[in-house]
């Protein structure tokens, strides 16, 4: 991997200007020394989870240093910088809510989380009830992976606002690539027991059945969320379902280790993943996902230069793309650190505006800011949408190959293997109606 990092050498060389101030530790103030903004990130630091929930915490971290290095956020009274509080909610329903008890209890304003659907619905009723018990210590929630279409659906929030695309939107952009590879006849659903996971099974049999209803289901099965060890036998029953595909919601720990245990069976099939190309899953898959393991995204680091010009959206800037990549490795250089998510970026960039357009950090005078709120960085044009808080953003399929093939520049986590695009879909086109009915204060 020398020549890879001679590249970075050279490309963090050329965005030294916004690199350098990263390197340095995160600022403590800004402008006249005012107090600073907190931002409470509730995920799981410990737990089977961990890697995934350290993963956020480094992105949020860039995002916020990048704020921070301009000067932070002007108010009325001067600028003041942003400071993340870490929580550590070990993955489980019942530690985020007492880590959200502690939070209201410090009197922070906004609270970071996204790893798990079912602790963001908690979240999400508990800071319903918090902030129309204590109108004087509302908190607003912003959720940077959480994927269940309930959220901004039927069980949408005033005080709630997702950054990612919600799972129907992710599926849709799937199923629109597997309608167009005829080679695949049977497919096997296998999926987390929780509910984004059976939300993947139900969206993933209405897409398929409107695109391909050809394509047979021969298996739709879940498993515990974090505590299969061993998927072997599940892979074994998924050779015996002559499956030649297999699509799965999963994420973190049990997306590694379910490619792995693929690769050491032999499974030929293709995975259409939602996370494929997340922490350690390329390395896990290895040589056997060339050209088999699929997966979606709303940016990744092959979105620019590497990218084709037919493969690159209309409004993206490739430049932009590698100088923010850039940017993430010249901060975090080693392999494993390697996982950028430009969401969390965007998220931590439209609350910094939207506290500067709101005169201070009032729930809903930031709500009301960030509703309709616009976003473009170069390589990301984005919107909030008023109506839900679902953020309509670009989605990229992305398919797994050896780096430096074409389209590859870049690899994943130093595994060797990276992803090259299959399908843009500017914002337009990944926008789907809603069923909220928010109640508003």
């Amino acid at each position: 991997m020398v020549k890879q990092w001679t590249k970075w050498a050279a490309i963090a060389g050329a965005v030294a200007a916004l690199t350098a101030p990263l390197t340095a530790a995160p600022a403590t103030n800004a402008g006249n020394g005012n107090a600073p903004i907190r931002l409470a990130l509730i995920e799981g630091m410990s737990g089977p989870f961990a890697d995934a929930g350290a993963a956020v915490e480094r992105n949020v971290r860039f995002a916020i240093e990048r704020v921070n290095a301009r000067g932070g956020v002007a108010l009325p009274d001067g600028a003041h910088p942003l400071e993340l509080v870490v929580l550590d909610s070990q993955g489980s329903v019942e530690q985020a809510l007492v880590q959200l008890r502690a939070a209201s209890d410090r009197h922070i304003p906004f609270v970071l989380q996204g790893n798990g659907s079912a602790v963001a619905a908690a979240l999400v009723s508990a800071i319903d009830k918090q902030n129309a018990r204590e109108p004087d210590n509302r908190e607003l929630f912003l959720n940077y992976s959480a994927d269940d279409p309930t959220l901004t659906g039927t069980g949408c929030s005033v005080w709630h606002f997702r950054f990612d695309a919600h799972a129907g939107m992710r599926m849709n952009a799937l199923a629109d690539v597997i309608a167009r590879d005829k080679s695949v006849k049977h497919v096997y659903l296998l999926n987390q027991d929780y509910s984004f996971g059976h939300d993947v099974s139900t969206l993933a049999r209405a897409a398929l059945g409107a695109r391909r209803p050809d394509i047979a289901i021969v298996g739709d099965e879940f498993h515990p969320i974090g505590r299969v060890k061993d998927f072997t036998p599940y892979i074994a029953k998924l050779r015996a379902s002559g499956a030649d595909a297999v699509v799965t919601g999963n994420w973190g720990n049990d997306l590694a280790l379910l490619v792995k245990a693929a690769r050491e069976q032999g499974f030929a099939g293709k995975f259409y993943t939602f996370y494929g190309n997340s922490l350690d899953a390329p390395a896990a898959i290895g040589e056997a996902g060339v050209k088999r393991v699929v997966a979606v995204a709303d940016w990744h680091p092959n979105a620019g230069t590497a990218a084709p010009a037919n493969e690159r959206l209309p409004h993206a800037n490739a430049a932009a793309s590698d100088a923010y990549y850039a940017a993430f490795r010249a901060r975090f250089p080693a392999a494993h650190d390697d996982y950028a998510l430009a969401r969390i970026d965007v998220m931590v960039e439209m609350l910094a505006d939207a506290i500067a357009r709101a005169h201070g950090t009032d729930a809903l005078a930031v709500t009301k800011a960030l509703e309709g709120a616009k976003f473009e960085n170069g390589f990301v044009r984005a919107w909030m949408r008023a109506d839900d808080h679902q953020l309509i953003q670009p989605l990229y399929v992305i398919e797994m190959d050896k780096a430096g093939t074409p389209g590859v520049r870049f690899d994943n986590e130093g595994s060797g293997y990276g992803f090259r695009t299959v399908l843009a879909l500017p914002p337009g086109q990944t926008e789907v109606p809603s069923d909220c009915r928010m109640k508003r204060p």
